[in-house]
């Protein structure tokens, strides 16, 4: 009976496996395909024949390193600004006595809640009162601050004994010497994680970019790879996985590389 449920379990854990990299290497297989043979043998995880045309097709006719060089400038600008303000101000609700703490750590926590469609307008507008459309800072600016890293990091902060900042206060330790010589490098797992989670969300943003970004100069990848795809026909299905498949793999090799740091602080931050 006990073999039997095990078998069950193993059974069920291949089965949600399946489901889980079946999408990823279908991509795989239909990128490398000719596109009247893919939709023939859509299904298909191997491709027949192997073909790079759908890449060559992507550098003939859009300025690929260009866009990816856009992805690539949006996205690690928004990381690094989102990861120094989360962390200041993750510090300051930690270790700092301020007037209300509690309730703007609240009100800040809160507004990972607001629909973006809230705040979509206000931002264009702003953005084209500061004549930001099409252009990469655009897309930028409004991304600065972000209550998720500084929910987490505040909780992992939390985790640092107060006794030790303090012995090192009565030391004479700078403000400063105290976030770079003990609290940052007791974080730096958890601003690993966080960092690779916005990289990640910003690489992969859609809705935004859409609205400010207009020439194909300024496209991220995913704007990109919509190109290729139509709601009314004329879907360019193979050059499309082509594309998604070069999109993909940035974010995933740095989630396979960081996975355990970014498991490791969403749990934490949830025990806490």
């Amino acid at each position: 009976m006990k073999i039997k449920k095990t078998l069950w379990v193993h059974f069920l854990f291949v089965l949600i496996l399946s489901g889980i990299f079946y999408p990823l290497l279908f991509i795989l297989a239909n990128s490398f395909k000719p596109l009247k043979e893919a939709y023939h043998s859509i299904l298909s995880l191997i491709p027949k024949p192997f073909t790079f045309h759908n890449f060559s097709y992507l550098f003939e006719n859009l300025p690929l390193l260009q866009i990816t060089w856009n992805t690539f400038f949006i996205a690690t600008v928004i990381t690094v600004v989102k990861l120094v303000l989360s962390f200041f101000a993750a510090y300051a609700f930690t270790y700092y006595q301020i007037k209300f703490k509690r309730i703007w750590f609240l009100l800040i926590i809160a507004t990972m809640f607001i629909p973006f469609t809230v705040s979509m307008v206000p931002n264009y507008l702003l953005m084209s009162k500061l004549q930001l459309i099409d252009t990469s800072w655009g897309v930028i600016l409004p991304q600065f601050a972000d209550a998720m890293g500084i929910f987490l990091l505040t909780q992992t902060m939390r985790g640092i004994p107060k006794s030790l900042l303090e012995v090192a206060e009565l030391d004479g330790v700078s403000q400063r010497d105290i976030m770079q010589s003990i609290v940052f490098p007791l974080t730096r797992h958890a601003i690993t994680s966080t960092g690779i989670w916005f990289f990640i969300t910003s690489w992969n943003e859609f809705v935004w970019p859409v609205l400010i970004l207009k020439s194909t100069d300024q496209y991220t990848l995913p704007l990109a790879m919509q190109t290729y795809i139509s709601s009314e026909g004329g879907t360019n299905f193979t050059v499309a996985m082509a594309i998604s498949l070069i999109t993909m793999m940035v974010p995933l090799m740095l989630y396979i590389i960081f996975q355990k740091y970014i498991i490791g602080t969403f749990v934490s931050a949830g025990i806490k």
